[in-house]
């Protein structure tokens, strides 16, 4: 423990006297936070929503098939409660909920104007409000329909009221802001450049320099070099993690409904993915521009692009949205989202939770199977 603790000093040190460092570590974070909330955007297509017919009559079957046939929309299942609606969307397997009343067929029947309530899952604000605008739009067509089948069968010539009235509620993210969409994501992109660089190019640097011939010489062991040499790179995303959240909280006022002792928690879990990442890198790494192009080219961009950060998963063709269940930003961006944002514990995300540590494990395992006590 004590060679460990030498080791970690050393890291610290080096990375203090060099300036550069300090302005990846402390300034670019922050700069990027900034640049990426005021302008990443989304869009979104084939909206997953789970429908509750409490009426299950053949007008609200008319309804959700109208739902159903729209290419805006994916009917997942229909439950009778609405109740039954909260898993699905606490989880974030639907992004909509349509909710139709007991006793809807017999009240258009009657001629009377009849409400239905859309619930949208509003922690995706843009991806909500296109939702909804879909959704609504549907719902009064649709009802504008009914209106004028009533007139022709009454003998007026055109419909007076619409048959259906929507009655909108947005869950999670009542104001529609997309940054508080957006704000959580950018942290977890952050936490993977700055770590997975770092950890990567820390290791490769002692080849260039010729110090890692020294520490070869050492009493250190392989797994107390490592350990040695990961852990500053992992103080060092705890503290990118708290200027992040600070800024975030503080300036952007995203709201942070869950417990901040699982949302630590987690980002170990997340580090240990990301310091064995870097790990791996470095042993297929000779100089710290290889290690940089290597992160860069073959692991940052494809996570980046395949995590649902930029373009939602539900709109990738099958065979990639099954590639994206191997990027560990994947499971981060919603466990950070849905702590932030849902307020949900570990009950709900335990699925992503182990992943997330299954993936940190294995790649973990399969840096040190690679290293040795040179190369590490």
């Amino acid at each position: 423990m004590r060679r460990i603790r030498f080791l970690i000093w050393k890291e610290l040190i080096e990375l203090r006297q060099d300036p550069r460092l300090f302005g990846i570590v402390v300034l670019a974070p922050i700069i990027q936070l900034f640049l990426l909330a005021y302008a990443a955007t989304t869009d979104v297509r084939n909206v997953p929503i789970i429908v509750a017919d409490a009426d299950r009559s053949s007008a609200s079957r008319e309804l959700v098939n109208r739902f159903d046939a729209s290419p805006s929309f994916t009917v997942l299942s229909i439950v009778g409660s609405p109740a039954e609606i909260d898993a699905p969307l606490e989880r974030g397997e639907a992004w909509m909920a349509l909710v139709v009343p007991r006793g809807y067929g017999a009240a258009l029947a009657g001629g009377q104007a009849q409400a239905v309530q859309i619930v949208a899952d509003g922690s995706d604000a843009n991806s909500a409000g296109v939702s909804l605008s879909y959704a609504t739009n549907l719902v009064a067509a649709y009802g504008q329909e009914i209106a004028e089948r009533a007139a022709v069968a009454a003998g007026r010539g055109e419909a007076q009221v619409a048959g259906i009235q929507p009655v909108v509620r947005v869950w999670f993210n009542p104001r529609l802001e997309s940054r508080d969409f957006m704000i959580p994501g950018i942290v977890a992109l952050l936490l993977l450049v700055i770590t997975t660089n770092l950890s990567s190019m820390g290791i490769v640097r002692e080849k260039e320099l010729g110090t890692l011939e020294q520490l070869n010489v050492t009493p250190l062991t392989r797994v107390e070099l490592i350990i040695g040499k990961l852990l500053p790179y992992g103080m060092v995303g705890l503290i990118d993690v708290l200027l992040v959240l600070s800024v975030a909280i503080f300036w952007f006022h995203v709201p942070m409904r869950g417990s901040y002792i699982l949302l630590f928690a987690m980002t170990l879990v997340y580090l240990m993915s990301t310091l064995g990442l870097g790990l791996f890198v470095s042993t297929i790494s000779e100089t710290q521009q290889q290690a940089m192009m290597t992160t860069t080219f073959f692991f940052l961009i494809p996570m980046m692009l395949l995590s649902g950060f930029v373009f939602p998963i539900e709109n990738m063709p099958a065979a990639v949205q099954t590639v994206t269940y191997l990027i560990p930003l994947r499971y981060f961006l919603v466990i950070l989202r849905s702590i932030f944002l849902k307020g949900v514990g570990l009950e709900t995300l335990w699925p992503q939770a182990l992943a997330l540590a299954g993936w940190g494990v294995g790649i973990l395992m399969l840096a040190i199977a690679r290293s040795t006590k040179r190369s590490a």
